[in-house]
């Protein structure tokens, strides 16, 4: 029997990239983000790698990046099941929101800062929120 190999932490998932890119671009569309707000969700990859991977959905994508998406997917799971409609689900993420965390932002404001913490708040509060 032979042994796992490990890969290094910084080492590209390409075994991952299709599925996740499906999945993140299928949010946003949803969330009718631009491409700006895509690259800084993904944490701005350059723009001819960002419009690779959305046009083939394939490449090589880091740890960070298959985290943020990782992080983007648990926010998205938790508006589903927070909300009745799909809609208001997907209308959440631009709402002002009065909860300490946002401070009158909205969701899409926090987690375009642009820090991987920012998008982990944000599941960690719809986590919470859901009990």
């Amino acid at each position: 029997m032979k042994a796992a190999v490990a890969l290094p932490a910084c080492a590209p998932r390409r075994d991952l990239t299709g599925p996740a890119l499906r999945a993140f671009f299928n949010i946003t569309r949803r969330w009718e983000l631009t491409a700006d707000q895509e690259r800084v969700l993904l944490g701005n990859p350059g723009r001819s790698t960002f419009f690779r991977w959305k046009r083939d959905l394939d490449g090589a994508l880091w740890q960070d990046t298959l985290e943020r998406i990782s992080y983007l997917l648990g926010i998205w799971k938790a508006l589903q099941i927070l909300f009745p409609e799909p809609s208001q689900a997907d209308a959440w993420v631009r709402r002002a929101n009065d909860a300490p965390l946002f401070g009158g932002q909205s969701a899409l404001e926090r987690m375009l800062a642009g820090q991987v913490a920012d998008l982990y708040s944000v599941r960690r509060y719809l986590d919470a929120q859901r009990g």
